[in-house]
């Protein structure tokens, strides 16, 4: 077909890596698979995109017992890919010699594979292999088109291009570099000085001891809940799967060490990931902190381990994956990784915006962490371009957005909390330039985006995550040592859910879902308001914490029996 008659997938567009350099030509008879994203279906009963979203949002304003969830064997029906869309998908793959790999009506997904040459056929993309650092990958640049018919089926197509897609959201207390410190050292310098109430000589703590000190309700372990973590791999310059991943010994002994039964843990491939710990220890580290996090807090819960490609293709297709997984069927997910919001593509946040539509549809609370790099969301000092931003996919408005405190105290009793921010890590948030401020924060005083739009404000809550009152963990090999980062808040907050929904399940309720608006809404009280410290780290001045709703720390800190109550349970 004629190039000039074909349209560019909306929101396609896609630059190549500033720091990457061009190495070569890919090889035009490398197989690869593909996934592409379809609308749902304009029959469903939520109607268009528009009404969809509000639809789910008036959705998270009810109290569970008051809502209607689609059930995992209905959700095709109601809200899937309409099987029309489906078959031009399939004569378009045989137009240009590719084999459906997987078509899945509920999950909205065709998975193509074939030539490197013939998706390029397909698909027109603009590939070349890139460097960055020692890995080699396949990237593109500009948009992806196909023929008019196809412009409004497919949301994004994913998987041509394999760069890494985001970070783990983790800090290690010796990774702190207090001489870094700069803005808000006044506010940095009080909570270094209140590290005397403390569970252990270093003023870390066990997951159990946060989860007193947030008292999260006694007698609630997470029994008939499965959480879902999400876990990416590294690949080789040949997309080999090379890291990430979990040791079972050293899970054992840790949850021994606690006197803790070791919760039920499962490791699930998608797209050929796997958990394959050793090679990637920074990664390995991440995969630890959320087991042990999650499964220290509800042991009664099955722990179902997602592991996708770093890719965007990956990491779409993983949660994707957990939403609709039948065998398991997850109430909530924890995903501790993300990227700047503007690193991404209008296709990959339409996509995942969809998919966490679909989580909250499903009765599914998904947490997402807000980063650790401070207003500026860059890890490399040296990268960072004097502007904020926001990480994504935490900026979607359904996602329940986790930032991060430094925590303080012992037993049953906080004796001081104030925004993270020490050294060269501090909490992430800010303000969208993508999403729309939701109406559950019209009452928030959530300032202006980057842009001057009025934005989806980040974070919603927060959480211990400062390595300096950080949890102590074991990693592959058995070191122990204690890390931070807004990575322990999506499964410190994931594990108090499944709590809840145990509750919640005892008194015949569906489960929690989409918990915004009821956080949101009054009266104020279910969480520790946060009003000291800032999330500065290079001096740009935009946010600190103050009454109610702030780009550090959202609403707050849980009162994890107040939540409970909040929620109907």
């Amino acid at each position: 077909m004629p190039a000039s008659k074909r349209k560019n997938v909306p929101g396609s567009e896609k630059r190549a890596l500033p720091t990457a350099k061009v190495v070569g030509a890919v090889d035009p008879n490398e197989r690869i698979e593909v996934t592409v994203y379809l609308r749902p279906k304009s029959s469903a009963a939520a109607g268009p995109a528009s009404a969809r979203a509000k639809k789910t949002m008036d959705l998270g304003s009810k109290l569970p017992s008051e809502r209607q969830y689609v059930s995992r064997e209905d959700f095709a029906a109601e809200r899937g890919a309409d099987p029309a869309d489906l078959a031009k998908i399939d004569a378009f793959a045989h137009e240009h010699n590719l084999t459906v790999v997987q078509s899945t009506a509920a999950r909205r997904i065709v998975i193509l594979s074939g030539t490197i040459a013939d998706l390029t056929a397909a698909f027109k993309p603009n590939l070349k292999n890139y460097k960055l650092g020692g890995r080699v990958f396949r990237g593109r640049t500009g948009p992806v088109s196909v023929p008019p018919e196809l412009a409004n089926v497919i949301v994004g197509v994913f998987g041509l291009d394999n760069r890494p897609a985001v970070t783990p959201h983790h800090r290690r207390r010796d990774e702190i570099k207090p001489k870094a410190r700069s803005a808000g050292k006044a506010n940095a310098g009080k909570a270094k000085s209140k590290l005397t109430p403390k569970n252990a000589a270093d003023g870390s703590f066990t997951p159990p001891e946060v989860a007193k000190l947030y008292n999260f309700p006694a007698g609630l372990d997470g029994t008939g809940q499965c959480i879902a973590i999400i876990e990416l791999n590294d690949q080789d310059k040949k997309g080999n799967i090379t890291g990430t991943g979990f040791t079972t010994d050293d899970l054992n002994a840790y949850f021994a060490k606690l006197e803790i039964p070791t919760p039920k843990i499962t490791a699930i491939g998608v797209d050929g990931g796997a958990n394959v710990p050793g090679p990637d220890k920074n990664a390995d580290g991440e995969v630890m902190l959320d087991i042990e996090v999650a499964g220290a807090i509800a042991p009664g819960a099955q722990i179902a381990v997602y592991f996708a490609p770093n890719t965007d293709q990956g990491f779409l297709d993983a949660v994707n994956a957990a939403l609709h997984d039948n065998v398991r069927k997850p109430t909530v997910v924890s995903i501790s990784w993300g990227g700047p919001e503007d690193s991404w593509t209008a296709q990959s946040l339409n996509a995942f915006d969809q998919i966490l539509q679909d989580a909250a549809a499903l009765g599914i609370t998904v947490c997402c962490s807000s980063g650790d790099d401070g207003s500026s969301d860059i890890r490399k000092p040296s990268d960072r371009d004097g502007r904020p931003h926001v990480d994504f996919p935490a900026s979607s408005p359904f996602a329940l957005a986790c930032g991060g405190t430094n925590l303080t105290g012992s037993g049953a009793t906080i004796s001081s909390e104030v925004v993270w921010h020490q050294g060269n890590g501090g909490t992430g948030g800010g303000v969208s330039d993508f999403f729309a401020r939701p109406s559950y924060q019209s009452n928030a005083k959530v300032p202006k985006s980057p842009k001057k739009k009025i934005g989806r404000g980040v974070p919603d809550i927060a959480g211990d995550a400062d390595p300096g009152t950080g949890y102590q963990v074991r990693l592959v090999g058995g070191k122990q040592s204690v890390f931070g980062g807004t990575s322990a808040v999506s499964p410190l907050w994931a594990a108090l859910i499944a709590r809840i929904n145990q509750r919640l399940a005892k008194l015949g309720k569906p489960p929690a879902g989409f918990i915004n608006p009821l956080l949101y809404a009054p009266p104020a009280g279910v969480l520790h308001d946060i009003t000291q410290g800032n999330n500065d780290l290079e001096g740009l001045g935009k946010y600190s914490a103050r009454k109610g709703w702030d780009a550090c720390t959202g609403l707050g800190t849980p009162d994890g029996t107040k939540v409970m109550q909040r929620l109907g349970g």
